[in-house]
């Protein structure tokens, strides 16, 4: 009797360290994209502006890059764990599906700092404050982009994370792991983002459609807490 009741103390404990783990991830899930959400929005240039535009536009807008880099720290922080979480509750019901898209999201996102992509913000930034010239800064993050490495970095995540979390809401659909609008919202949001970051560039926009992607993982954080079986 004393080994059964030790037993079932130790499942109590055991479920309940679960249902913490669950929780913080939950918790952590719509963080990334919402931090990307407001960096999109704000951003001083565009996407398709060249480096030494890009230098320019920081060095005028020191305070809006500074908040720039701090979300980008934050999203780095919460995107890694979130991509992982909802990668695996994809791969429940459409496992290849699921597989691909979380294998090329976390590449894409452990691929950001190394990039150019995030670099050239903290680059840009630390230039303009010991007052190195726009011109200057954009041939240096020319050269910065021209590493092969480096290069390489920017590429994958750029079309990794838009391919990968595509993937990853039509593979939550397909196993109808979330509702279909949620889903569809995660795979529709990237497609959104690309249009808006490069294409026609509009800040608000873009910001917008990473505020689906934010609303498709909060959709997620609430299924796995409310249903622990999908992840």
């Amino acid at each position: 009797m004393a080994a059964t009741a030790t037993s079932r103390t130790a499942g109590s404990v055991s479920r309940s360290h679960a249902g913490f783990d669950r929780r913080a991830l939950a918790v952590v899930l719509p963080i990334g994209p919402l931090a990307i959400a407001i960096v999109r929005g704000i951003l001083p240039y565009k996407t398709t502006d060249s480096n030494a535009t890009l230098a320019a536009q920081v060095a005028s807008h020191q305070g809006t890059e500074t908040l720039v880099v701090w979300l980008t720290f934050i999203a780095m922080l919460t995107l890694i764990p979130g991509v992982i979480t909802v990668g695996l509750m994809a791969r429940r019901g459409a496992r290849r599906l699921g597989t691909a898209g979380l294998v090329l999201t976390f590449a894409a996102f452990m691929s950001l700092f190394w990039s150019t992509v995030a670099g050239s913000d903290n680059v840009a930034l630390a230039a303009a404050r010991i007052g190195v010239s726009p011109a200057l800064t954009g041939r240096l993050l020319d050269s910065m982009g021209a590493i092969p490495a480096i290069g390489l970095g920017s590429d994958l995540f750029v079309i990794g994370h838009i391919l990968g979390l595509v993937l990853i809401g039509i593979a939550l659909w397909r196993g109808r792991v979330l509702p279909s609008w949620a889903a569809l919202l995660i795979a529709v949001s990237q497609v959104l983002h690309f249009i808006f970051a490069v294409i026609v560039p509009v800040h608000a926009l873009d910001g917008l459609a990473w505020g689906l992607t934010a609303v498709g993982f909060a959709v997620a954080a609430l299924a796995l807490v409310r249903e622990p079986e999908v992840a």
